[in-house]
């Protein structure tokens, strides 16, 4: 799983050290996309083929389900770790999620997030607060 928050810097060529706890998962390559709330979120490669094969599932007779597929396969790239742990995050996608050389790459359990810092730490903020006072049901069927 990919877990913690981390505080790498984005060098001048726009690539990334990713935390080195996070490598073993990631030795098969990743794909990185856009995400909601203008971050990246970088998944583990075959992690993100059985996820493209989910959503190849859908009917793509919906207009929302056409677009979200067109957002989300469009703006993916994938390859592999470099010899330092480190991807290079394309220029659309740095330019997608405001990415200036602070970044936070957050684990979200199968996936990770990449943000800008600034915009990570005023979103954890609001978060935290809602997350503190959940007393009703948030994931439907799971708790």
């Amino acid at each position: 799983m990919l877990l913690g928050t981390h505080t790498p810097k984005l060098d001048e060529k726009g690539r990334l050290v990713l935390p080195a706890k996070f490598r073993d998962e990631l030795t098969q390559g990743v794909v990185m996309t856009k995400g909601q709330d203008n971050c990246i979120v970088l998944w583990p490669a075959a992690e993100f083929q059985k996820h493209a094969e989910r959503l190849n599932e859908a009917s793509r007779s919906n207009a929302g389900v056409r677009a979200y597929l067109r957002v989300l396969f469009s703006g993916a790239f994938d390859q592999d770790l470099d010899k330092q742990g480190r991807v290079t995050l394309p220029a659309g996608l740095r330019a997608y999620a405001n990415l200036n050389k602070d970044v936070v790459v957050a684990g979200n359990g199968a996936t990770a997030e990449i943000w800008d810092g600034p915009a990570w730490e005023q979103y954890l903020q609001a978060q935290e607060t809602e997350f503190s006072a959940i007393d009703e049901e948030v994931v439907p069927g799971l708790f």
